[in-house]
């Protein structure tokens, strides 16, 4: 037992080696290189796969130490959060004078939290409630994971009277799971958690609409608060996908693997696809009552499904009496001599100054008078601009459909009249929860979705999407969301079973991000996350589906 006690292991931390006695716990390891870190230590990464701090050494290794600057260490910081919060929640409220507190979406690095039940939610509660949460992190009370046996896991939260969360444990086909404690209160949360409460120092509660916010910090800054200014006009369109989705009885994974299992999937699928059908319609009818339009503006994120949004929208259009005519803003890139590039030599073609703005007003403007404009089509093998004869002329129920990343900035489009314009805002805005406590983040939806198309349509390794990820998401904060105010609508693409339709495309595709690599723990995240869905086959998609840009199949061959 001695001999046990007193084995070494090997650690190589930030290329530095060192020696830890056999079971030493790696939050041990982390204090003792904290101070080379301005952030706290969340996590440690042990030979690429993510540990807690509660575990302990067994083995040589090298470690990465993860803080909230990494994306696993905020996902770890907002869980706990959570946690930290529902807590509170409970003990200012009482137990038994709670309903239901449901974590929804992110609203402006904030999340947005409903709760029901005998109280009144005003912001005199929730300073109650922040108060709490601050007395228990200064407490620094350990938040103990163990693993329990589902059926005990499921009865314990029917009796809590956390219904969703019981529903969802019956899908899973392993025999035990993990659960969180804090302070007696358990919870089961997907994902990994800080070791005690006295990490999670930076918050706020606000009051927000008819619920609050769950102020945090950013990815950038963690020791301080992200700015809160939401998006009103993309909030309400989350708002109103989650009544659509209430309406059909499926808010959460748990009852849309129950619609499933009963053999509902295809009515759920025909009615979401006609909720979503009949959206369109009324922006093609609003647009064809606003006569003095002529250019429909169309941007939003990657994997939002742009390209099929505005063919179907171009139909409806077409019902509404205009003769709408696509225009892809990629032919106006700039020559690739005349390309910028960013701070690190590389072309820059997601910033403005990539596009011929001064081209596109002049031709733009030209076709309002209603002259005749030669078309550009962009080679980009030569990476130039090219004309091929092809011509627009615009006549008096001619509309332009314009589908690209700069769409919503008026610097774009800053010689066009603003009455000449309708813009949408298009986003894959997930509302389905896996459970009340646990979020489906919309960026998860989108990543899915490039997944699979990049492997179909590109060749593309899961790995390789999954490597490019971050450098989208830059882009997209740059370019798009600081514009989606401006829009005129704000269209929610995401369908309440796609998960469960990627589910067997993309499975696939993640097993094979080999395990070595530094993007194999976002796949295995993403495996995970998928494991609470049941499949279904894509055989009753509709042709006309968002969902075939990404799976194929679809009549617009996109």
């Amino acid at each position: 037992m001695e001999t046990a006690i007193m084995h070494k292991q090997k650690v190589i931390i930030d290329g530095v080696p060192y020696e830890y006695p056999h079971g030493t716990p790696f939050r041990r390891i982390a204090e003792d290189v904290q101070d080379r870190y301005p952030d706290d230590i969340l996590l440690v990464n042990r030979d690429g796969k993510l540990c807690e701090l509660h575990k302990v050494l067994d083995r040589d290794c090298t470690l990465r130490m993860v803080t909230a600057r990494d994306v696993p260490g905020i996902q770890t910081y907002e869980r706990s959060a959570v946690f930290l919060t529902i807590k509170a929640f409970y003990d200012v409220v009482g137990r038994e004078n709670v309903e239901r507190v449901s974590v929804g979406y992110s609203v402006s690095r904030s999340l947005f939290i409903r709760a029901q039940g005998r109280f009144t939610l005003n912001q005199a509660l929730l300073d109650q409630v922040e108060a709490r949460m601050r007395e228990l992190s200064d407490a620094a009370l350990p938040i103990q994971k163990r693993s329990v046996n589902t059926d005990d896991a499921m009865e314990l939260f029917r009796r809590e009277g956390l219904i969703h969360k019981a529903d969802l444990l019956s899908f899973r086909v392993n025999s035990h799971v993990n659960v969180y404690e804090l302070d007696g209160f358990v919870d089961y949360f997907y994902g990994y958690m800080a070791p005690d409460t006295g990490y999670i120092r930076c918050f706020a509660l606000e009051q927000f609409e008819d619920g609050f916010v769950l102020r945090l910090p950013t990815l950038k800054d963690p020791g301080r608060l992200g700015e809160f200014k939401p998006s009103l006009k993309v909030f309400r369109e989350l708002r109103a996908s989650t009544r659509r989705a209430e309406a059909l009885g499926v808010s959460n994974v748990a009852e849309l693997n129950t619609a499933i299992a009963q053999g509902q999937a295809t009515p759920l699928i025909l009615s979401y696809e006609a909720m979503m059908e009949k959206k369109i319609g009324d922006i093609a009818a609003e647009i064809a009552a606003r006569r003095e339009v002529r250019f429909v503006m169309i941007a939003g994120p990657s994997s939002s499904g742009k390209t099929t949004f505005s063919h179907r929208l171009s139909t409806q259009l077409r019902a509404c009496g205009l003769r709408p005519y696509p225009i892809a803003t990629d032919n106006y890139f700039k020559n690739r001599t005349d390309t910028p590039r960013d701070e690190n030599g590389n072309y820059d073609f997601e910033g403005l100054g990539a596009m011929d703005v001064e081209q596109f007003n002049a031709d733009m403007t030209r076709l309002l008078r209603g002259e005749t404009v030669d078309m550009p089509t962009y080679n980009f093998k030569r990476g130039a601009r090219e004309y091929n004869g092809s011509q627009l002329t615009l006549g008096a129920e001619d509309v332009l459909v314009i589908e690209g990343i700069h769409c919503l900035n008026d610097q774009f489009t800053y010689s066009l009249p603003r009455e000449s314009k309708y813009k949408i805002y298009i986003s894959c805005l997930t509302t389905l929860n896996i459970d009340d406590h646990n979020r489906i983040p919309t960026t998860d939806a989108r990543l899915l979705r490039r997944i699979e198309r990049d492997a179909r349509t590109r060749g593309y390794t899961a790995q390789a999407t999954i490597k490019m990820w971050p450098s989208v998401r830059r882009g997209e904060e740059n370019n798009i969301f600081p514009f989606q105010d401006s829009a005129d609508m704000v269209f929610n693409s995401a369908l309440i079973y796609e998960t469960s339709l990627l589910k067997p495309y993309v499975q696939p595709l993640l097993f094979g991000v080999p395990r070595d690599s530094e993007e194999y723990i976002e796949a295995k995240r993403l495996l995970k996350f998928l494991n609470y869905f049941l499949p279904i086959p894509g055989d009753n998609i509709p042709k006309t589906s968002i969902m075939r840009e990404f799976i194929g199949g679809g009549c617009y061959h996109v």
